[in-house]
């Protein structure tokens, strides 16, 4: 992956509202969050990244370097099985299907993902209980994105 591809991944998430984006491909991973303050290295507020198989070329990159989020060990993520626009609950005026402190088994639905005109029930798939919301209610989500965070029991 060049700079190229990484500033059009950058585009990408501006134009559809991400806040945080992942991606592994063989010996490469890359992971990019906007609204986050993180430390930078150089007195010009720049980074350089070094890219597998480069032979050991820097290339500049105008993000601040990418910290990965912790996630208390107590902690699981509940993630996006695939792309598509999250709902918190079935219909506009319905309540949400799970708010924060809400105890959810395996078969729970914790929201829907709408995948082209269609609406897919998602599953918290473990006994917990929720923790934090992490993705946005009407908002483009990606594949492998968090969407809550839950305390297993």
């Amino acid at each position: 992956m060049d700079l190229k591809e990484i500033k059009a991944i950058i585009d990408l998430m501006k134009k559809n509202s991400l806040s945080e984006f992942e991606l592994e491909q063989n010996d490469f991973k890359i992971k990019l969050k906007r609204g986050v303050a993180m430390p930078v290295e150089g007195d010009d507020g720049y980074y350089s990244a070094r890219l597998p198989g480069g032979g050991g070329q820097s290339i500049p990159a105008s993000l601040p370097a990418p910290v990965a989020a912790p996630v208390p060990i107590n902690e699981t993520e509940i993630k996006s099985p695939m792309i598509g626009t999250l709902y918190r609950a079935p219909s506009p005026d319905a309540a949400s299907y799970v708010e924060v402190g809400a105890e959810v088994g395996p078969d729970t639905v914790v929201c829907i993902i709408e995948a082209m005109k269609v609406m897919n029930e998602i599953k918290a798939e473990t006994r917990g209980v929720i923790t934090a919301i992490v993705a946005e209610n009407a908002k483009p989500v990606e594949f492998g994105q968090p969407l809550f965070k839950i305390r297993p029991l």
